[in-house]
């Protein structure tokens, strides 16, 4: 395993729109795609991150890394701790409309925070390196997580999807701002 580079914002591959993996049909992905998923989980866990997308280690592919630690979950249905999980050309829809809007950060943005708003809920699915479909529905912060990596996947980054940059913030100074931030009547 190995701890890899994160590209940050400027590098044009998080301005590309990643490419979908072939699915094979039977047997699982090869060995170099499963060392590829190995060592974005090694970079995650080092980086310290929850998610990882293909194109932060400057692939552009759709595969992406992710888990809910314990002290992040909630405990909702949907929102239950889990250790690392890899999904490979992933893809969600919201369940209902309810949006909450939740702090974030970025491994290619380091230093930065700001409030995002995303659906509380939804419904993704993917394959994992065996070639089996996973499909989960998601609330809290394991929505968050999937909705933030699937963004890199399309060429998003969280500032795009920022409703005010007056909440953008370096991470020592998000004490200055009061729970009310995540108010939606703010």
């Amino acid at each position: 395993m190995a701890v890899l580079p994160i590209v940050r914002m400027g590098n044009p591959v998080l301005r590309q729109v990643a490419a979908a993996i072939p699915v094979p049909a039977t047997g699982g992905f090869d060995d170099g795609l499963r060392q590829l998923a190995a060592d974005m989980v090694d970079t995650m866990f080092d980086a310290p991150g929850i998610g990882l997308a293909a194109p932060q280690i400057d692939v552009g592919k759709r595969l992406i890394v992710f888990r809910v630690p314990p002290e992040r979950a909630t405990g909702d249905q949907g929102d239950a701790p889990m250790g690392p999980q890899v999904l490979i050309n992933p893809e969600f829809v919201p369940v209902g409309s309810e949006t909450v809007l939740g702090w974030e950060g970025c491994l290619s943005i380091p230093g930065l925070r700001g409030v995002v708003p995303r659906y509380r809920r939804i419904r993704y699915r993917g394959y994992d390196l065996d070639g089996n479909l996973v499909e989960r529905e998601a609330a809290n912060t394991h929505a968050r997580v999937i909705q933030h990596e699937l963004d890199h996947l399309d060429a998003v980054l969280y500032l795009d999807r920022m409703e005010s940059l007056a909440t953008l913030t370096y991470m020592e100074e998000q004490k200055f701002f009061g729970p009310d931030v995540l108010s939606p009547a703010r």
